[in-house]
């Protein structure tokens, strides 16, 4: 669920954290480096939307961070980001960790924790001073903002797919392209109106495969609510995924919620229906945290939130679609 997302100064890094550092956000930022780019524009490429303000939620403004300055390589003494941790998250909800030095917390980073993963999708981050690093680099806002969790936060995001067809059942190409179009569900998110992939927070202990499927009910289809349409449809989905499926992204998020010392990744996970049948007997609900739901075109044009359509132009790619 989304709502489950709603949820210090440091010594000098050492050489090997600073070389763990300078990998971590290589692995990412490639994905993303346009041809002929110069890597502090592709850092600032790969890592924008965690340098916008306001914090989302707030009137907290980050501390403005330029392209050459992002990765923990560069140096900058004088860097200081904004403390900031939503009050709500300082409650200590359930999904929430306390804060660093409360008493009888001790996490262990770069490890399942308890039921707890802490490990990173990128590799292993840097702690400096009992607080983990942003494997991408410096956001302008240390503590945790609105995620629960130091270090990484995972989520999983379903990415469900049919063909575009007409009247008579036959896929549609786009003029220009000439190739099929294909259509995703995707949601409307409540809290800040954007569109997106439904998804949501990896439970502690949870199999992400369960995660996946959890959450498209839930905000695709209204699950909990419980109604008997609904439950029908369920099985559909629960048919649909235990299909072959694809993976379509596995790391870090460029999320407006990331912080210093807290971060957003996730594993996007693609179930194609590739007749439209079975996604023909389901009736998408909006629920949960999602205000609307509907069947969007895949295309360049696709604004959504975080960097979702990221996952979507590698989506078409992968199945040969109109992008």
């Amino acid at each position: 669920m989304l709502s489950r997302v709603l949820t210090r100064g440091a010594a000098a890094v050492s050489i090997t954290a600073a070389i763990a550092a300078v990998g971590s956000s290589f692995l990412y930022y490639r994905w993303f480096r346009p041809s002929g780019s110069s890597p502090a524009g592709s850092m600032a490429a790969a890592h924008a939307k965690a340098l916008t303000s306001p914090y989302p939620g707030s009137q907290v403004q980050r501390r403005p961070v330029p392209p050459e300055k992002i990765s923990w390589a560069a140096d900058w003494p004088e860097y200081d980001p904004v403390d900031y941790t939503a009050p709500y998250v300082l409650t200590n909800p359930p999904w929430a960790d306390p804060l660093l030095g409360s008493e009888g917390f001790s996490p262990q980073f770069n490890a399942l924790d308890g039921a707890v993963q802490r490990e990173s999708l990128q590799g292993t981050y840097s702690v400096v001073g009992g607080v983990p690093r942003n494997p991408v680099g410096r956001t302008g806002v240390k503590g945790r903002g609105l995620l629960g969790r130091w270090g990484p936060n995972h989520a999983a995001d379903p990415l469900i797919t049919r063909w575009k067809q007409d009247s008579d059942g036959r896929r549609v190409t786009d003029k220009g392209t000439g190739k099929p179009i294909l259509q995703f569900v995707a949601i409307q998110r409540k809290d800040c109106g954007q569109w997106a992939i439904p998804g949501g927070m990896v439970d502690p202990g949870e199999l992400v495969s369960a995660t996946l499927h959890r959450e498209f009910c839930e905000e695709a289809l209204n699950s909990l609510e419980g109604s008997g349409d609904q439950s029908e449809s369920e099985k559909k989905i629960q048919e649909l995924f235990s299909q072959e499926h694809l993976l379509i992204y596995r790391g870090y998020v460029d999320d407006p919620r990331n912080t210093d010392n807290s971060w957003m990744e996730t594993q996007a996970v693609n179930y194609h229906d590739e007749t439209g049948h079975l996604l023909s007997q389901i009736r998408l609900e909006a629920g949960d945290d999602a205000g609307k739901v509907q069947w969007v075109d895949v295309s360049g044009d696709c604004s959504l939130y975080a960097n979702h359509a990221r996952f979507i132009h590698i989506l078409a790619q992968k199945r040969g679609a109109h992008w």
